[in-house]
């Protein structure tokens, strides 16, 4: 399951669809984390596509993978230049594998790039 999830990401890097269409359930709820939800390969195929039109993913780091049953959680760092605006955050992923070791969910959520100690390092 790692190794569909690094995939997944290269794919956003190399703007390949054929990799979307290949580790996805036909039937995946994919929610991003500012609030779209895409419900099914179809509408997951058209996000991808109409999304990389406008946008350019410029990094997907992965920085921490955990892996329990049929579950995956992803620590990472993206940045992208999105309409002429270049953009970065934080954020994780969960994602969840049928019996066909498809991903059939998946959900998104964000924190700032940006952090800082109030109180002192």
């Amino acid at each position: 399951m790692e190794e569909v999830i690094r995939k997944y990401f290269q794919c956003w890097l190399d703007k390949d669809i054929t990799v979307v269409k290949q580790i996805f359930s036909d039937n995946v709820i994919y929610s991003e984390c500012y609030g779209p939800v895409y419900k099914g390969i179809g509408q997951v195929i058209r996000w991808f596509e109409e999304w990389n039109r406008k946008g350019t993913v410029l990094q997907w780091n992965i920085k921490r993978v955990i892996v329990s049953e049929n579950t995956v959680v992803v620590e990472w760092y993206f940045k992208c230049n999105y309409d002429g605006n270049v953009d970065g955050f934080n954020g994780v992923t969960i994602a969840e594998f049928d019996a066909d070791r498809k991903i059939c969910d998946l959900k998104e959520f964000q924190s700032k790039a940006e952090h800082y100690y109030p109180y002192g390092e």
